[in-house]
This record gives structure tokens, C-alpha cells and sequence, in this order.
């Protein structure tokens, strides 16, 4: 008997359902129209309108913008990052997860780790927008994946908004990671914490400034020794409390969303953390514009900690 054929990925249907609506990725990343005459991208890039009926615009959109954290997953996994199902003990299906590598952290010489915002954006994603409309380099969280692995980080990405499932003909939150701030926490008390890490640097989006924050109260102590630089890229928060400000200052920078050119200051003050120009306008390009000098922000001050031990 021939051998039954492999059950479909989630990403493998992820693609089908974009072909199904008409679209693929190029070789460069970028969402395409699929030429008819070839089944293959061709050069007409994405396009909300569908119909005159805003409606089914938006609906088409959602419908299409569904399929994009599967492959975006698929992508950690091909850059050699593996999945870890939280809470711990939990079957998978009624889980969330979050990506690392190596698999298991452990003592890392130094850990990048990425948090994105708020709103529809999952694991390995800055902007949701940016991979349909512009290309998958611009949107996702996959150049700061691959340069990190340059530089000899390990990497932890996070998945904050992974919060519910649908079993029992009902969506449910999944018990211990229920909200964004309950999955950062389990994240650091449960992985990051117990891979005792010797040096962490932090990259943050829009409602991951607010996120880190609760993160360096709750655990003030690991921050202020191990935690060497943190990267805001336009980041929501509000003002640190006085138990860490001094701290927050030395450590932090925010790329901030600018009509000025990139590393310009657009304010600082005694105490505060330092903001600069991400050199773009928008909120959602900030991450994608700033990664360079993100990175050399986050060398220097490993280099500061290095000469100080």
C-alpha cells in the first residue's frame, strides 16, 4: 500500500489560504498577486480593495491577515528557533508558546529578548500591517532574530497576546498566561530566571515599553544585575516608579516615532529615560528603522558592562 500522505502544517495551510485568496510571498518577502498565468507571485503587490463594499474589505483583509503568525512561525523555526508550550504541563492545544534558541535556555553568555505590543500581532511579529503591505523584513521580528545570531545572542521571543483558545465550543483564556502581563511573568519567573542568564538585553514595541516596565518592578533585583541595556521602539508606558528610575535611565533608550533623523534627541530629561528619533514618522515602522542603531545601543552597553566587571 502506498504510504498515506503527511497531514498538512498549520503553515502549509496558512499558504494555501493565501493562495486562496489570491496572494503569495515572493522570494523577497513581499505579499504579491498570484499572476494567473503562471500560479507563481507576480508584481502586483497587495491590495485592500476588493469590492466598493468597505465591509467586505476589511473582512478580506482580517481573513487574509489570520494566515500570517503561522508562517511567520515557520520562519522562526527555519532560523533555527524551537517552540516551548507555557504554562509548563499544559497540553498543547490548550497552550500558548513562546520561541527560543537554543530550546532550552541555560546560561546564557547573552540573551536577546524581544517583546512586541499589543492588539493582533503574535510571536515574531512587530507590525501585522507592515507584512502585508510592505514585506516580511519590515513587519516581523526576523532581522533582529538574524542579527542577534550574528552578534552570538541567544533569543527569546515572546507571545503576550496568545492568551485564549477555543475548546468546548467556547474561546477560553489559558489558565496562567490569561493576559499579556500574566505571560511576561510566567515567561521570566519560569524560563528566563531559571536559565540564569549572565548578561539580558531587552527590544521592546509600543505596549512592550509598558510590559518591560511591570517586568523590572516585579523583579528589580534580577533587572539591576543582569538586565544590561533595554531598547523601546516607540514605546507606551507610563513614568517609572522612584525604586527604579536611576536605574531605568542608565539602561534604557526609546526610539520614538520622528519627523528628525535617525539618533536625533528628541527629549531627555534628569532621570528619564532618553528618547530619539526612530527616523521615521509612523509608529509601526519605528522597529524596522532604528534596528541598527538599536544594535549598536545594545553592544556598547554590553561593552560598558564588560569593563566594568
Amino acid at each position: 500500500m502506498p504510504d498515506s500522505p503527511a497531514p498538512a502544517t498549520n503553515c502549509e495551510q496558512a499558504l494555501v489560504q493565501l493562495k486562496n485568496f489570491g496572494y503569495a510571498f515572493d522570494g523577497a518577502g513581499v505579499l504579491r498577486k498570484i499572476d494567473p498565468a503562471t500560479g507563481e507571485p507576480g508584481k502586483e503587490p497587495f491590495s485592500y480593495n476588493v469590492s466598493d463594499d468597505a465591509a467586505e474589505n476589511e473582512k478580506h483583509y482580517q481573513n487574509l491577515a489570520n494566515q500570517i503568525p503561522e508562517i511567520v512561525y515557520a520562519l522562526l523555526e527555519k532560523n533555527g528557533l524551537s517552540r516551548t508550550y507555557i504554562p509548563f504541563d499544559t497540553a498543547p492545544d490548550r497552550s500558548s508558546f513562546v520561541f527560543s534558541q537554543p530550546a532550552k535556555l541555560s546560561q546564557s553568555k547573552k540573551l536577546l529578548v524581544l517583546i512586541h505590543g499589543s492588539g493582533y500581532v503574535k510571536a515574531g511579529q512587530w507590525a501585522r500591517s507592515l507584512i502585508i503591505n510592505n514585506s516580511l523584513d519590515h513587519g516581523s521580528q526576523l532581522p533582529y532574530v538574524r542579527k542577534a545570531q550574528k552578534l552570538g545572542y541567544d533569543v527569546l521571543i515572546t507571545n503576550a497576546n496568545d492568551c485564549r483558545r477555543f475548546y468546548n465550543g467556547r474561546d477560553n483564556p489559558i489558565k496562567g498566561v490569561e493576559s499579556s502581563v500574566e505571560h511576561m511573568k510566567y515567561v521570566w519567573k519560569n524560563i528566563v530566571l531559571p536559565s540564569n542568564p549572565e548578561s539580558v538585553a531587552i527590544v521592546a514595541h509600543s505596549y512592550g515599553g509598558c510590559l518591560t516596565l511591570d517586568l523590572v518592578e516585579r523583579f528589580t533585583d534580577f533587572f539591576k544585575e543582569f538586565v544590561f541595556a533595554i531598547a523601546f521602539t516607540d514605546a507606551a508606558m507610563g513614568s517609572p516608579k522612584a525604586k527604579t528610575r536611576d536605574y531605568l535611565s542608565e539602561v534604557t533608550c526609546d526610539w520614538v516615532a520622528s519627523d528628525t533623523p535617525l539618533d536625533t534627541p528628541v527629549s531627555q530629561s534628569k532621570n528619564s529615560i532618553r528618547k530619539v528619533s526612530a527616523g521615521h514618522t509612523k509608529h509601526e515602522w519605528t522597529s524596522y528603522s532604528a534596528i541598527d542603531s538599536v544594535f549598536k545601543f545594545i553592544e556598547e552597553k554590553y561593552e560598558q558592562r564588560a569593563n566594568r566587571k
